[in-house]
């Protein structure tokens, strides 16, 4: 299939998403089942996956929920109700309890509360002075619905808390769910369970939700005035003494080895439980670490959810495709013969990378064995040898881009002395029509110009018609041309004007961001917009090549530094920001500038005691300050600790910089 044909079968699987995110969330009338949509939401996954040049601000990866809608009034919430990352297998906890460790920079010893993860809707409880004052839906995890009078019809929820030392104020999460039976007397109604509770809370009447019998279960909290509570399971506890109900196959587990062994006994009778889960979720116990490990952008880091086995099947591999991303990956893509794996009809296998294909010998017509877990796209497991036709030749893979014929290379990595596993187009421009097309679509996403209106498949259709080749094209559009093109008109055209005008306005980090350069991310775009202050100073640097002076920059490294160089090496992209520059108002970025160490800069060298490098830094930075990679003239402050370098320790004497420990730089932090 080709790359036309790829998306345009993505593009309605997203619009047929969309549609059904509105009937569930916005009108409570779902037309498909669970189990349906379900399917269709981890089709547009796996496209994702196989096809990276696949982006679209209403698929399922970029969103939870659907937004507000407005016959509810919208409530935004303190703390963001942040979906969970998965893990299915015990090597996913090990890497999950790994990353903990390395965070916080010590090995400690914590315990997990373990509680089931009920296939429900999220809804958040808000009480100030005993009383119930806001319930909320979940919406798109910024935003919800107030439905506060709904959520009063559940017998669970307590309207009024009169106990001895409730706080103040409280937000309290949980999930509100019918158990099997009881949907058994709605199922003509309903869909599915979840469904039901969802449909049930967004009538715009009471009295019509009173008629369902709704359960909730507590299981966190959001914010909370004054927290008075250490562990998760006391917190757990308390919930009861509140009056609300908790489950009781909560579980307080002290490794690893036992969340695997529970996790096995759990999945092996949950069928017997009265309300559907499709996992467990397990926490850190201890309140005051999930409060150190905070979030990533769209998860915690101290939670996670164990999802339910992985699905399998066999099948035969009918060819294997290249894809090429914005970055000049070649992803192979193989295509089988449609199989159902879990109720998910699967027709396109990821096979990684060309190192995977050797490594696994896979080879066209192939019968191999091939598995699901969860959202994860599909992947072979191993090649079924005794079935393969001995004339079977094995995949070459190509060392020319099957897009623009340049040659491909892999990277080689000074540190551990290996090629990259990924082979890559040689083309780090617009010389590649597939490049410059995932490029275009980056350009316009969500986190770089966000431009409304202007998706991914009307970069394909404005790309058609020669209408765009690069960036600046949007902003000199022929807008009576595609006023007369099919599904445009008057009104769409007035829109899409109104939106590339509003994205002319941008931040210095968002900027640096929609370049699509490789290595350079939203993080380090930040990194280095906060550095050099504004525009002017990025385009000397860029004509000049003074890319090392990024080197001083925490977070920047060399890896970093070579991208720069190898994207700007090519006049046609140093064009193209100056072009931009011309046309948009690029703005600095804005940072805190009242924290108590503002206009100071610090630079760390030894191992820190019981806090990781990322979590310092994050303290400095939450107060103003800076962090620095190397000593020199301007550097404040240098932190040492256990076993410092000793050439940084005489740089900063020689210089008079004041040298601190670990423990002064916690005296200054207050």
């Amino acid at each position: 299939m080709s790359n036309e044909n790829i998306k345009k079968q993505y593009n309605l699987k997203i619009k047929e998403l969309d549609k059904h995110n509105k009937l569930y969330y916005n009108d409570s009338k779902p037309i498909i089942s669970d189990s349906k949509y379900d399917k269709l939401k981890n089709e547009i996954l796996d496209l994702e996956k196989k096809h990276k040049f696949l982006r679209n601000k209403k698929s399922p990866s970029k969103k939870v929920g659907y937004k507000s809608s407005k016959s509810f009034e919208k409530y935004l919430h303190k703390v963001p109700m942040l979906s969970l990352s998965n893990a299915f297998n015990e090597e996913d906890l090990k890497n999950f309890e790994k990353k903990i460790v390395n965070f916080l920079n010590k090995n400690l010893r914590f315990d997990y509360s373990v509680e089931p993860k009920i296939d429900g809707i999220s809804a958040s409880l808000t009480y100030k002075n005993k009383k119930l004052t806001y319930g909320v839906s979940r919406g798109d995890g910024k935003v919800g619905e107030i439905i506060t009078e709904n959520l009063k019809t559940i017998k669970d929820i307590p309207q009024i808390i009169n106990y001895p030392n409730f706080p103040d104020e409280i937000e309290i999460r949980g999930e509100v769910f019918i158990k099997k039976n009881d949907f058994l007397k709605f199922q003509n109604d309903f869909a599915n369970p979840r469904n039901a509770a969802s449909g049930t809370l967004r009538q715009k009447d009471p009295n019509e939700t009173k008629k369902i019998p709704l359960n909730f279960i507590a299981y966190t909290f959001g914010y909370v005035k004054n927290n008075p509570f250490k562990f998760q399971s006391d917190y757990l506890n308390e919930l009861k003494n509140w009056g609300f109900k908790i489950n009781k196959n909560n579980r307080l587990l002290p490794n690893i080895k036992e969340l695997v062994k529970f996790h096995k006994k759990f999945e092996d009778t949950r069928f017997d439980l009265d309300y559907d889960v499709d996992g467990l979720v397990y926490k850190i116990n201890d309140l005051e670490l999930q409060n150190r490990l905070g979030f990533t952008s769209n998860a915690p880091r101290w939670a996670i959810a164990h999802k339910f086995s992985a699905d399998s099947a066999t099948t035969k591999i009918l060819n294997i495709e290249i894809q090429v991303g914005r970055t000049g990956a070649l992803t192979p893509v193989a295509k089988v013969e449609p199989v159902n794996i879990g109720g998910v009809v699967v027709s396109n296998v990821t096979l990684h990378n060309e190192d995977e294909i050797v490594r696994k010998d896979i080879r066209v017509e192939d019968v191999v064995k091939i598995e699901r877990a969860g959202d994860v796209i599909p992947h072979v497991i191993a090649v079924d040898k005794s079935k393969r036709n001995k004339n079977l030749d094995r995949f070459i893979f190509p060392t020319k881009c099957p897009s623009c014929g340049s040659d491909t290379f892999k990277e080689y990595n000074e540190i551990t002395k290996k090629y990259d596993a990924v082979r890559r187009c040689n083309n780090d421009g617009y010389g590649c029509e597939r490049i410059a097309i995932e490029k275009m679509k980056h350009f316009i996403s969500k986190e770089a110009l966000n431009i409304e209106g202007f998706g991914k498949k009307v970069v394909e259709k404005f790309w058609n018609l020669k209408l765009i080749k690069k960036p600046q094209d949007i902003f000199n559009l022929n807008f009576k041309r595609i006023e007369n093109q099919e599904g445009w008109g008057k009104l769409s055209v007035s829109n899409l004007k109104n939106s590339i005008e509003n994205s002319k306005k941008v931040s210095l980090k968002r900027f640096i961001y929609s370049l699509g350069i490789r290595h350079i991310g939203i993080e380090n775009s930040k990194l280095i917009s906060e550095n050099i202050k504004n525009i002017s100073n990025l385009i000397i640097i860029i004509k000049k090549k003074k890319f090392e002076k990024f080197l001083n920059i925490d977070g920047i490294g060399e890896t970093q530094i070579k991208s720069l160089k190898n994207f700007f090496s090519i006049q046609s992209n140093i064009n193209i920001v100056e072009e931009l520059n011309s046309i948009l108002k690029i703005q600095s970025e804005e940072v805190n500038k009242n924290g108590i160490f503002r206009n100071k800069k610090f630079m760390f060298t030894g191992k820190l005691n019981g806090l990781s490098r990322a979590e310092a830094k994050s303290l400095i930075e939450k107060n103003s300050g800076v962090t620095l990679s190397n000593v020199g003239k301007n550097l404040d402050y240098l932190i040492a600790g256990d076993k410092p370098t000793k050439r940084k320790i005489d740089q900063a004497r020689s210089l008079g910089i004041k040298i601190i420990s670990q423990e002064e730089l916690i005296k200054l932090l207050n």
